[in-house]
């Protein structure tokens, strides 16, 4: 077993252990669907340390050549900011003094307009190689989304980033992802439809 096989497999026990990824519940998703698997964002954000674990891990994905290349690291606020953030930092702790700094930038949401980017951010990303890092994807729109504002303030998105994959994604960018966990969740249900909730299984709450 490879050094990066080992990484995922242990960070899957570990969100599982952690209860950040939950398994066997009864989860409103908030977007008209339900499903039995959710990951925790306030399990995952409350200690430091546990973010800057899966940073440090995550980053162990990327080829040298690859963390030489990016710029910026970037992501949404409804979840993957704090990583994006935390993942820039460190990659400045793993190159040398004379590298240029990296940048951060997050992607705002709004619920009228979806997402945005503000033009202090757009200015900054002009011409430069940007990672797109998330703590889950699920269909794969929100890197799309935030991948076509990135683009349209003139970066160019070299690969995506995220602690879990739903192995669900419908969209795909054309540039390299990495997952910390990978774990096919069962199918969800329409909230009109939900088996579960037939089944009298109460909504977890927490």
């Amino acid at each position: 077993m490879n050094r990066k096989t080992e990484i995922r497999e242990q960070a899957l026990k570990d969100l599982q252990q952690s209860g950040v990824l939950m398994l066997d519940g009864h989860f409103d998703y908030g977007n008209g669907y339900h499903g039995k698997v959710y990951l925790n964002p306030h399990q995952l954000f409350r200690h430091p340390s546990t973010i800057w674990r899966f940073a440090q891990d995550l980053l162990d994905l990327l080829s040298a050549e690859l963390a030489q290349r990016v710029e910026v690291v970037a992501g949404p606020v409804t979840g993957g900011a704090l990583l994006a953030h935390t993942m820039a930092g460190l990659l400045d702790s793993r190159r040398s003094l004379a590298h240029p700094p990296s940048l951060f930038a997050p992607f705002n949401y709004e619920p009228n307009r979806g997402f945005t980017l503000r033009n202090f951010y757009k200015r900054e990303l002009a011409g430069k190689r940007v990672l797109l890092a998330d703590d889950v994807r699920n269909t794969g729109e929100t890197f799309a989304r935030c991948a076509a504002l990135a683009m349209a303030a003139g970066a160019t998105v070299v690969a995506t980033i995220e602690i879990y994959d739903r192995m669900e994604a419908v969209t795909e960018l054309g540039v390299p992802n990495f997952a910390l966990a990978e774990y096919k969740a069962p199918d969800n249900f329409k909230a009109s439809d939900c088996l579960l909730c037939r089944a009298g299984v109460p909504i977890t709450r927490f």
